[in-house]
């Protein structure tokens, strides 16, 4: 079985989360315009909606990560801890980046 080098999956799991978010905001964004909605605040909510799964998406499901925890937590590989929290830390960076981006270009909610 051939694994990806660590820094790769980091790169990955970054814009694995921002490309969902990026692109179900703007597929919901033309559905909201095709039902008669305000397009923009469509994509801006599906885009607060969205991040939690665009973040699981992007680090494999949870399962995988609740047993790299274990393992890590029960047999002392404190390796395989800070890989997960390391690619859960990039998801986040990259669902965060997707919504900031969704959110200069709808222009919601910006106080002077």
């Amino acid at each position: 079985m051939n694994t990806q080098p660590f820094f790769s999956t980091l790169i990955e799991s970054y814009f694995i989360a921002f490309g969902v978010l990026i692109g179900g905001s703007i597929i919901g964004g033309m559905a909201a315009f095709l039902t008669g909605k305000p397009p923009l605040n469509q994509i801006f909510q599906i885009s607060n909606m969205i991040r939690i799964w665009a973040i699981i998406a992007a680090i494999g499901g949870t399962f995988d990560t609740v047993y790299s925890f274990e393992r890590g937590v029960m047999d002392g590989q404190t390796k395989d801890i800070f890989k997960q929290f390391m690619l859960i830390l990039s998801a986040l960076g990259g669902a965060q980046t997707g919504a900031m981006l969704i959110n200069w270009l709808t222009q919601e909610n910006i106080s002077a």
